[in-house]
């Protein structure tokens, strides 16, 4: 009897034991799972007559920072001076067995370039490498598809990314060896990318259908908005355009100091002394943006477009905020809004640095990198105008109540312009907070 207990007591030790071995694996793997694995990355660029080696450093910067931003880890930058970019191979090819050797000696998964590829460069460069090959519309596209919440984002995503993969299907069929052409190579190889492409392009006529469709549905609500002011913040993106949207309509909107961390458009009423209207957060624009990505994004792109308001927010911590905002101002142009009133907000004060010059110093020339604040508040004031250029931390609301006291006052003046009958109830803001005081 006792041995029987035992026994039995043992067997129960035994599964219990099991058990609790399978529930520390899955647990390990549930925590390997919550650990990033980053890829290792290598991203290239070239010095030209248009990009200097200065312009090109900022550029793979940001390059950088999009690889992080997508999962990578980029641990080694490659560059080479040239008149114009190898149509065969993006880099010479000297410097192209550079970047073979040192892919093979680290271990490196992907090489990320910084402008287009072509699709016979791709093709080309996948063959030398025998890796994954990105550049940068692709890096771009990819984070889009990462930071897609909603459907109508995803449909836009898919849709951009379908118009760059179709010119490119033939290099993903390599593997069909009758790629090549000639006596023996004609039939299955050709015939299957051919349906590829027929369902690649159906693919994108049904998207854009779907958005066509969305797009009505977007519009009607802009319309039953009813006739509110609207205001749209936009920049470059990581410029603290959510964080301002949250710090003003005491919003929840998703904020992160990563590339593209908002993507569908948030719109909140606002209400400031009184005067309501309404602040759209819209996606942050970046240099070289992929023109599928302004195509595919176009409704997403209308709340600018019919915006009565624009906050043109800048990051004035950024070395070259100046870029960032001829960059934006481009795609305001191409989108057609670069009329709109709109008032310069520059953010992140609190993290703003300049260079200094030694007073024994006399071969220093002083450049706009030497600016202090106040000299920026001067130059952008005298540029745009004295009510049209804030200067505020959005995180710590530095200057916070004149931002307040700008935008009520644009909006204000748009409101009694639309409906001149409500000047009196809508005073300026100095007498909106003396009534407040009373």
């Amino acid at each position: 009897m006792f041995g029987f207990l035992s026994i039995k007591h043992q067997i129960t030790v035994l599964i219990t034991n099991f058990y609790l071995r399978i529930f520390a694996f899955q647990f390990d793997k549930m925590l390997e799972k919550e650990t990033h694995n980053f890829e290792k990355t290598v991203i290239v660029g070239i010095i030209t007559q248009h990009q200097n080696e200065d312009k090109l450093n900022e550029y793979l910067d940001e390059l950088e920072f999009l690889t992080f931003t997508a999962g990578g880890e980029v641990i080694k930058r490659f560059s080479q001076k040239m008149d114009k970019p190898n149509p065969k191979t993006f880099v010479g090819t000297g410097k192209m067995e550079d970047i073979n050797l040192y892919i093979k000696e680290n271990n490196v998964s992907t090489v990320i370039f910084d402008d287009e590829l072509t699709p016979a460069q791709q093709k080309n460069i996948t063959k030398i490498l025998d890796c994954k090959v990105l550049d940068r519309t692709n890096l771009i596209l990819d984070i889009f598809a990462q930071r897609a919440e909603t459907s109508y984002a995803r449909t836009q995503v898919e849709l951009a990314q379908c118009q760059y993969l179709l010119p490119r299907l033939s290099g993903m069929w390599t593997h069909l060896e009758r790629q090549r052409g000639g006596i023996g190579m004609r039939g299955p190889g050709e015939t299957e990318i051919e349906t590829d492409r027929r369902i690649v392009r159906d693919r994108i006529a049904l998207l854009k259908e779907k958005i066509k469709t969305i797009d009505k549905q977007m519009s009607v609500q802009r319309s039953n908005r009813g006739a509110m002011v609207r205001v749209a913040l936009v920049g470059y993106t990581n410029v603290g355009k959510s964080t301002l949207m949250n710090a003003v309509g005491k919003s929840d909107v998703f904020v992160e100091n990563k590339l593209f961390a908002t993507l569908d458009t948030t719109v909140r009423k606002v209400v400031i002394k009184n005067l309501p209207f309404l602040l759209s957060d819209t996606v942050g624009f970046i240099r070289k943006l992929p023109t599928q990505l302004v195509e595919s994004f176009k409704s997403t792109l209308d709340e600018v477009r019919e915006a009565d308001l624009l906050l043109h927010v800048v990051d004035i911590s950024h070395a070259e905020f100046e870029d960032h905002i001829e960059s934006v101002n481009q795609i305001l142009q191409d989108i057609k809004s670069a009329d709109k009133p709109t008032i310069m907000v520059f953010n992140k004060i609190d993290a703003y640095k300049h260079l200094t010059i030694d007073k024994d110093d006399l071969m220093t020339e002083k450049t706009t990198k030497h600016y202090t604040l106040e000299e920026w508040k001067n130059t952008w004031m005298s540029k745009v105008g004295k009510d049209n250029a804030l200067f505020i931390s959005a995180t710590n609301k530095e200057n916070f109540e004149e931002f307040r006291e700008k935008v009520y006052e644009a909006v204000r003046e748009i409101h009694i312009t639309r409906f001149p009958y409500n000047k009196f109830l809508y005073p300026d803001y100095k007498d909106a907070v003396e009534k407040e005081d009373e």
